[in-house]
């Protein structure tokens, strides 16, 4: 059983100032997989002002000597990668595959992106009498979710440390175990005492304290966007920054000639990888109503293809990562029912033969409509919810229909169509035909999916200030 008692701050291990823990919960077997100590406002405290010291001197180095320290942070990453990997899957229920190829992966993605963007980055530049100069905001609280643990610290930790940031990180608690691991990862990489400070503990506690705290400078949050609007409510009496990547329940515009067998069955598995725990899952499929039988006999086949079961195995799908997770999708699926929907396959309980963990059935619901829970709601589980549209432009009104924007998906033959959907889709990151991932694409949402944006050249920005310097050319 892991035991991570300490946290870290100012290059140490050091106690907690009061001595709470919380048993870690492996949701693939419901059993205690360890303890972390459960920070207070006085530990965020000192991990803040730790962080301010720290400034002075990190924020004066070269880009040089800032590229040598991710170099050095991406070697020990790629030394810790398999047992990142393993916490991962301990922690949260990631498939090993998933947890190797994906959410591990991406920690190594991150880091040789800022080190990629930092070796061009202009901090500097003239227009005509006056300098425009990019300086670190200062000391940044870092909140990061259960969900993709290891991606949302690095493609936070990474610019930060790029621009010349420190910072205070609490992972989330319920996925703790990968967050403290990229601690020793820094520690190994001997970046200097007082840059990168870690506390775990809960939301009301060591994330209210970050997000009101004087000594810090900008709050990056990743979460719902219930938990996104008390961040910055906390904030706000301090005017500090806050960047926020919130929820979603993102459309998939299947149309009218793209190869439907392809398309259904690409969203299907995008929803289910990683059980449905993703912020950007395509969980609103829309087709033409004129193809709804068809799309369910595909979603059909491919949701129940899905093998379901232990992490450490062969399963495609792993478990939900917790108890009241799996309580919240057993409510939504039922909701579904009680709305109306039809259930192609899946629905309430657990999937058969597996009696304990926080498994649940790869669930597909068609002629859904626009009003339901189920189309509002983000599930937040491996749930697809399939609505049929008469035209194009209903289609485009159906998929912004909604109080999210964090990402959209198109798919169809004709490029010139698919393009111009893609210009009116409310969102901040919309793909085309299954494109697959981008590091460098900037990621965030419009309206309740959040603020700012992540990865790539678009991440430095969060965590620079902007200073003018007029008469510079004649002084």
């Amino acid at each position: 059983m892991r035991e991570y008692l300490k946290f870290y701050i100012n290059g140490e291990w050091v106690d907690p100032v009061t001595r709470n823990t919380l048993d870690v919960i492996n949701p693939a077997t419901e059993g205690v997989a360890g303890r972390i100590s459960m920070g207070s406002v006085a530990d965020v405290d000192r991990a803040a002002r730790t962080a301010r010291k720290a400034f002075a001197s990190w924020s004066q180095t070269t880009r040089e000597e800032r590229l040598e320290i991710l170099r050095r942070i991406l070697a020990e990453y790629q030394k810790r990668f398999g047992d990142i990997a393993a916490a991962i899957t301990e922690e949260m229920g990631a498939p090993a595959s998933l947890a190797q190829n994906a959410q591990a992966a991406i920690g190594i993605g991150h880091l040789s992106t800022a080190i990629t963007v930092l070796k061009d980055y202009k901090f500097e530049e003239d227009r005509g009498p006056t300098r425009i100069v990019k300086e670190p905001i200062g000391v940044c609280g870092f909140i990061t979710p259960w969900n993709w643990p290891i991606n949302q610290i690095v493609c936070k930790v990474a610019p930060a440390i790029a621009t010349g940031c420190t910072m205070v990180l609490k992972p989330s608690e319920i996925a703790p175990f990968s967050g403290y691991l990229f601690a020793e990862v820094m520690h190994a990489a001997g970046v200097p005492a007082g840059v990168f400070n870690l506390v775990n503990g809960d939301g009301p506690t060591v994330g209210a304290a970050i997000s009101t705290h004087p000594e810090i400078d900008m709050v990056s949050f990743t979460g719902s966007t219930r938990a996104g609007i008390e961040v910055a409510k906390n904030a706000a009496p301090t005017v500090k920054r806050v960047a926020q990547e919130l929820g979603g329940k993102s459309p998939n515009i299947i149309l009218e000639d793209a190869d439907m067998k392809a398309a259904v069955g690409r969203g299907v598995r995008s929803v289910m990888t990683n059980s449905g725990q993703s912020c950007n899952a395509p969980t609103r499929m829309l087709v033409p109503a004129r193809k709804m039988g068809e799309a369910i006999a595909i979603a059909k086949d491919v949701a129940e293809s899905i093998t379901v079961g232990d992490p450490n195995g062969n399963a495609e799908m792993g478990p939900v990562v917790s108890e009241t997770q799996w309580n919240k999708i057993q409510a939504l699926i039922k909701k579904g029912l009680e709305e109306g929907a039809t259930l192609v396959t899946g629905g309430l309980g657990r999937p058969e033969g597996l009696d304990i963990g926080y498994y649940v059935k790869p669930t597909v619901f068609a002629n859904v409509t626009n009003d339901m829970i189920i189309a509002r709601e983000e599930i937040f589980g491996p749930v697809v919810a399939i609505l049929g549209y008469d035209t194009v432009k209903h289609a485009v009104e159906i998929a912004n229909d909604t109080e999210y924007g964090l990402a959209a998906y198109v798919s169809g033959a004709d490029k010139s169509i698919v393009r111009e959907i893609a210009s009116k889709l409310r969102a901040g990151q919309v793909s085309i035909n299954g494109a697959g991932g981008d590091l460098m694409a900037p990621f965030g949402g419009y309206k309740k999916s959040g603020n700012g944006r992540e990865w790539g050249d678009f991440a430095f920005a969060e965590f620079l200030e902007t200073k003018a310097i007029l008469g510079y050319a004649q002084a």
